[in-house]
């Protein structure tokens, strides 16, 4: 799925992914559904934040595999801003926290380079 690089885009992205987990049988309000949501609200906002290129949209995907892990990939078009494992943080931020969240959350994590322009950042939730 196709997003703009904003708040809005981020907020749908965030919306639909929880509408497709219910199409996959994962009730909305949920423990995988609130996982899956907070998880995709954190990669998007780094996708928007962090990622934007005017004019360069990024790109939710999602798939439920077989053995029951939800894989979600969020595409944005910066390939040298890789975010980093485990940063320490400053306790005043107001940000810096989102991936610390991801990676609590998620079984794995990571960043794979995207073909053309930009990075994925991955990540995959045993359910």
């Amino acid at each position: 799925m196709q997003f703009t690089s904003s708040r809005r885009g981020a907020r749908l992205a965030r919306l639909l992914a929880v509408r497709r987990l219910g199409t996959w049988g994962f009730p909305r309000g949920g423990e995988v559904s609130l996982t899956v949501e907070t998880v995709v609200a954190e990669l998007c906002a780094n996708a928007v934040l962090h990622g934007r290129v005017p004019g360069r949209d990024f790109h939710l995907a999602m798939r439920l595999r077989v053995d029951g892990v939800i894989r979600i990939e969020v595409a944005d078009a910066r390939r040298e801003r890789v975010p980093v494992r485990g940063r320490p943080y400053d306790v005043e931020e107001e940000c810096g926290r989102g991936l610390l969240l991801v990676e609590a959350m998620a079984a794995r994590w990571g960043v794979a380079e995207r073909q053309g322009v930009g990075k994925i950042v991955w990540c995959e939730l045993d359910t």
